[in-house]
């Protein structure tokens, strides 16, 4: 992996968060699951309230200009 990847990957990510953290729907919890980003594959895990927050977090990421895949690991935790 190249710097430019890394710099690619970070923005990737702060770009999702961003979009997550804007979104008021989404609870404390769902807001602070684990965004990572390796050549432009998202993995998204931890805990979440709802299907409809794992979906929302989900769709933010695809969003994300420069994505190539997700993998949502995202559970529901009732």
């Amino acid at each position: 992996m190249d710097q430019k990847e890394n710099q690619t990957d970070l923005k990737i990510t702060q770009q999702i968060r961003q979009s997550v953290m804007a979104d008021g729907s989404l609870s404390f919890t769902a807001k602070n699951v684990k965004i990572i980003t390796a050549g432009g594959k998202v993995t998204l895990r931890g805990p979440v309230k709802t299907d409809a927050e794992r979906s929302a977090i989900e769709a933010a990421a695809r969003k994300v200009a420069g994505v190539s895949q997700v993998d949502n690991q995202i559970e529901v935790k009732k």
